[in-house]
């Protein structure tokens, strides 16, 4: 297993009407050449957990931090956060299960690492109120 440092969260950059899973954005990122989906779990607007890339795999989702972190997409965050009640529960279901069984990972967003708006929303806030 490798090591784990980091959760990352992203967003879809969907908006709210829109609700794709794992197959449409495997389908994007194999697009644009990639060898897979690049997450690792993706939450659906309706709340269902789907599984992305295996988490023993490096995922493509945070340049230059994805050696040693796992990627979670909501599905939306266009053009405002608009993730649903669902999304908000099994992201924090989710998360806590990674924390456990990798505890020294840091739970950030996207844009705690790169230059982006992409959750949209203070990650490390949210986890830590």
């Amino acid at each position: 297993m490798r090591a784990i440092n980091r959760v990352i969260i992203h967003h879809a950059d969907t908006p709210a009407d829109m609700d794709v899973g794992v197959e449409e954005i495997r389908r994007w990122h194999l697009a644009r050449g990639w060898r897979d989906i690049g997450y690792h779990y993706v939450i659906k607007r309706n709340g269902s957990l789907e599984l992305g890339r295996p988490v023993e795999m490096v995922g493509a989702h945070a340049k230059y931090h994805n050696h040693d972190s796992i990627g979670i997409c909501l599905v939306g965050g266009k053009p405002e956060v608009n993730f649903t009640q669902w999304q908000w529960e099994w992201l924090a279901q989710l998360v806590e299960k990674l924390v456990q069984i990798h505890p020294a990972a840091m739970v950030l967003g996207h844009k705690d690492v790169a230059a982006t708006k992409c959750p949209g929303f203070d990650v490390r806030a949210w986890w830590e109120g």
